[in-house]
């Protein structure tokens, strides 16, 4: 087995990705900053991902959270414990958008909130960190993306996978031709425990005193306060988007990346809802086959994107992207590269039609044979391994944070995942609900980004 040197990788990395998303975690921690660079940053939805995101973005010397917005007053109260008597809290997101100390905000509430406090943030001017999906419904990806645009902002979708050095490591190969062209891949995301299917803890003293009900609610069917809806909202197509939205678009952002690709054009799913019948209306077992058309970047090649809540058996969350000349398999940091190259001749005999041949027939085959292929085409070159693990204490989650903040400093909007890339991830990940509910092929516009018809 080949290991490959971190010095080379580094080299490799910056030749192949040129952004600052990719250095290793220990370089953000050395890095000098003035206070004219010093981002001031407000989180909005101070839930479980509201927590990760802001202390993978503190991990920015040059960032401080000057002001936090939740619909639950116990987490705007131990806000305040974590960070200080200092910091402004709301139950109102319009209020954080209105003051001149915040540049930027993270949006880390429920999925059908995201593209409203998007474009509302957009138009006041700040830069906005979008947890994924982008948007809960595929029809609002686009405005999205034209108020971005002409926002002049920075903007980064959170699916921070991408940001790892083995995905830049596996986008390397791909681009490389090290598996040759791309026929297949598949991609899993499976679990088994109640918390890790979403059935997170519920406080005490949840109430409508304690909870902004009728502002949580928004746009989604009006009903009594339910506090299990409140804080389980990711199992309520009402306020989220299922496995789909929720893990499929973090696998489908990482095969875009690795693979160069717009996305799919054709979308099947199928599944159901066979363990976690607590009341939850999206399904605990989702397998969707798409189909990716020959581009520029790459040949057609089919992918399959599966999560099982309820899998007792060997669970092995990771990504297989398989070509005509090899594969490679990676997850959690770690990436192997197995290299395998049929030999130019095919063979003949064994399980073959050969011995099936009369005698004679079969000596004229070999002559036939020998003469068309050399002795050099009949061996297959011998299988490599080449491993990669990504370096000790990276943080892919504050190299995301570090891309996106490093890109405000700069005044660019070309962020590693901004909102194009945020929704060419979504979008198919929406249409997977689609094809599961409606039980039927849906047809995707990769390049417009838009449902289509056959």
């Amino acid at each position: 087995m080949k290991k490959i040197a971190r010095r080379k990788f580094l080299e490799q990395m910056a030749i192949a990705t040129p952004i600052a998303a990719i250095q290793p975690f220990h370089l953000i921690k050395n890095m000098k900053t003035s206070p004219a660079d010093k981002i001031r940053i407000a989180t909005i939805g101070m839930g479980i991902q509201g927590h990760y995101d802001t202390r993978a973005a503190l991990k920015d010397p040059g960032v401080e959270l000057v002001a936090v917005a939740d619909l639950y007053q116990g987490r705007l109260d131990r806000a305040k414990a974590d960070y200080g008597n200092q910091l402004f809290v709301t139950r109102d997101y319009r209020e954080i958008l209105q003051r001149k100390d915040v540049d930027a905000v993270l949006i880390v509430t429920s999925d059908h909130w995201h593209g409203r406090i998007a474009l509302d943030a957009l138009a006041a001017g700040k830069h906005v960190y979008c947890e994924k999906p982008m948007v809960k419904q595929i029809s609002e990806g686009l405005g999205v993306i034209e108020a971005w645009k002409k926002s002049g902002k920075t903007m980064q979708v959170g699916s921070q996978r991408i940001s790892g050095s083995d995905a830049a490591e596996a986008r390397r190969m791909i681009a490389a031709g090290d598996i040759g062209a791309i026929n297949y891949m598949e991609s899993n995301s499976d679990r088994f425990n109640s918390i890790g299917a979403w059935n997170y803890s519920i406080p005490p003293d949840a109430s409508p005193t304690t909870v902004d009900w009728d502002t949580f609610l928004g746009n989604a069917p009006k009903r009594p306060f339910d506090a299990t809806r409140f804080f389980r909202w990711r199992n309520y197509r009402d306020y989220g988007t299922g496995v789909a939205g929720d893990l499929f678009v973090h696998l489908l952002t990482s095969t875009h990346y690795i693979t160069n690709s717009m996305g799919p054009t054709r979308i099947y799913s199928s599944g159901g809802l066979y363990h976690w019948k607590d009341g939850r209306d999206v399904p605990d077992v989702l397998v969707s086959v798409m189909d990716y058309p020959q581009t520029a970047q790459h040949g057609a090649f089919q992918a399959v994107y599966r999560v099982n809540f309820a899998n007792a058996g060997s669970i092995n969350n990771s990504t297989r992207i398989i070509g005509d000349e090899g594969e490679i398999l990676f997850g959690n940091g770690r990436l192997t590269l197995t290299k395998k190259k049929l030999a130019q001749a095919p063979g003949y005999g064994g399980y073959d039609s050969f011995f099936t041949f009369p005698e004679e027939t079969q000596k004229e085959f070999v002559k036939q044979y020998d003469a068309k292929y050399p002795e050099d085409t009949r061996k297959a070159e011998p299988v490599k391994e080449i491993k990669y693990e990504s370096p000790k204490g990276e943080d892919a989650h504050a190299l995301h944070f570090l891309n996106f903040f490093d890109n405000i400093r700069k005044g660019s909007q070309g962020t590693i995942e901004d909102p194009e890339v945020g929704f060419r991830a979504a979008g198919p990940a929406l249409a997977c609900n689609e094809s599961y509910f409606a039980q039927k092929v849906i047809n995707w516009d990769p390049v417009a980004m838009k449902l289509k018809k056959k």
